[in-house]
């Protein structure tokens, strides 16, 4: 079976080069910046470590992701967006808020992975966070956003401290609903926050 369109159109050649399955997971992974091997195979759980290497040796070929070796004491092998690898930053947005649509609120059976608040922040509103320093507590998870800058951290002295869980911070950002999280300074600023996240639209109902 051919792995390429050949058909000449900017979206089969897109998708010839990150269509694959997991790529476009990878590139959300780099998109926090450059991680290790074994970095993304923590944040991708589930992919084959044969398929990663495929996947990282094809979006390297693409002139999608780079590699190189930091120098020692770390010494250690990176991989990264390039310039034109970070261009698909609004394309994953988009296509995430659009796949939120029918995603629907988490479960407890529900993947989460690890940084999974982090990626939600990115996606959702860094690009449209007003100035100010935000900070999230989702059980094991931490992280925070800063002048829409995500951060996989705590951060020190923040403006607003939300703690909640899966479910109740969807409803926040989603539903617009603060009435299952606890919050912690500038309530204000949060709603701005809150605010200004995408509208929701609903998927349509299919028979």
């Amino acid at each position: 079976m051919a792995k390429r369109y050949d058909q000449y159109c900017p979206m089969a050649h897109a998708l010839d080069l990150v269509g694959d399955r997991w790529s476009l997971l990878v590139v959300r992974e780099l998109m926090h910046g450059p991680r290790r091997y074994t970095d993304l195979v923590e944040g991708l759980p589930g992919i084959g470590t044969n398929i990663l290497a495929t996947r990282l040796r094809d979006l390297e070929t693409h002139g999608v992701v780079s590699r190189r070796t930091l120098p020692p004491p770390a010494a250690s092998r990176i991989y990264e967006l390039t310039d034109y690898g970070r261009a698909l930053r609004p394309v994953v947005r988009e296509l995430a808020l659009w796949g939120a649509r029918s995603l629907g609120p988490p479960t407890p059976g529900s993947g989460l992975f690890d940084g999974w608040v982090a990626n939600a922040l990115d996606i959702a509103l860094a690009a449209v966070a007003p100035a100010g320093s935000f900070e999230f507590r989702v059980g094991d998870e931490v992280a925070s956003l800063v002048d829409g800058e995500v951060r996989r951290a705590p951060v020190d002295d923040p403006d607003v401290v939300v703690e909640a869980d899966p479910a109740a911070l969807y409803a926040m950002f989603v539903e617009q609903r603060l009435d299952a999280v606890t919050v912690t300074g500038d309530r204000d600023l949060l709603e701005r926050l809150v605010a200004a996240a995408p509208p929701r639209l609903d998927a349509p109902v299919t028979s």
